[in-house]
């Protein structure tokens, strides 16, 4: 394990523009002969975007391809990337909400959905005034891959979070402004734990409300992160505070509006979204369904 550890290092010190060399050769020979989760990409794109034509299903399907194997170039890359590279790659945008909330005296979560390419966000944490940054995470079945991913979120003075910890690390941690809790948040729950669901992308979508329960019963403030690609290992990222229609968030307030912000994140450059992933596979698990719409 040690040797494949160094290998992957070594790889990571190549030039982005070499390992986007090795991302073009895993898209043609996906494109000849893997056809890496064909079939899921296209019921989803199918379900979600009703009014598009087989064509233009295709023409996404291709796109997302592209983005998907430059993602996972990048996600080596971001073994050894550098605080300074990490900075040029990754603009953010609207950090002024950062400065209020710390103003405000409140923890932030921070609300990102899979679009290209999260996993970049890291640097963050040495351009915001919050002294603690913890990106939160689900634990992997793979010690080698937990241990390695969890280092690259750890960079830049991040302190990670596995996600069945967060919950008492918020409670135990003083609603000061000085901390932030990364929240990717469109991950599908637990069959045994989908107890919530709405309307999303044309389809009952389960969702996690963790998250809502901590922003409405601790009164913190929620950012959420629109991801867009500008060119090949080039992002924006622009933050938007989601803010209560009335005094305090109301229950599923929160995660209905993250929804809809991250719903018309993908509608703008739906080709940048995780479609691979198999989001809607507990639909009839849900218990309560909500059929109220959100409005920003």
């Amino acid at each position: 394990m040690n040797f494949l550890i160094k290998i992957l290092y070594l790889i990571s010190r190549l030039p982005l523009r070499i390992l986007y060399v090795f991302s073009d050769l895993m898209f043609w020979l996906n494109a000849s002969f893997i056809g890496y989760r064909n079939k899921v990409i296209t019921e989803n794109l199918v379900k979600s975007f009703p009014e598009k034509s087989p064509q233009e299903i295709a023409e996404i399907r291709t796109k997302f391809y592209r983005n998907f194997f430059d993602y996972l170039a990048e996600t080596v890359k971001s073994f050894t990337m550098s605080r300074t590279e990490g900075r040029v790659r990754m603009q953010h945008i609207n950090q002024h909400h950062f400065h209020d909330a710390k103003a405000e005296g409140k923890n932030i979560i921070l609300m990102a959905g899979h679009v290209f390419n999260w996993e970049w966000m890291n640097a963050l944490a040495k351009v915001v005034p919050q002294k603690h940054s913890h990106p939160v995470y689900r634990k992997v079945n793979s010690n080698f891959w937990e241990n390695e991913m969890k280092k690259i979120r750890n960079k830049f003075g991040n302190e990670a979070i596995e996600a069945k910890e967060v919950i008492m690390r918020i409670f135990r941690t003083p609603n000061d402004g000085d901390s932030i809790f990364l929240f990717v948040a469109d991950q599908t729950p637990h069959v045994a734990h989908v107890n919530y669901g709405l309307e999303f992308l044309n389809q009952r979508t389960p969702a996690f409300i963790g998250y809502d329960k901590l922003a409405t019963r601790l009164d913190m403030a929620v950012i959420y992160c629109e991801m867009k690609k500008v060119k090949r290992g080039y992002y924006q990222i622009n933050y938007h505070r989601i803010l209560p229609d009335g005094e305090k968030f109301v229950e599923n307030e929160v995660v209905r509006k993250f929804h809809k912000h991250l719903e018309n994140t993908i509608k703008k450059h739906p080709d940048n979204y995780l479609w691979s992933h198999r989001k809607w596979k507990y639909q009839s698990a849900i218990k309560n369904f909500d059929s109220e719409k959100a409005y920003l």
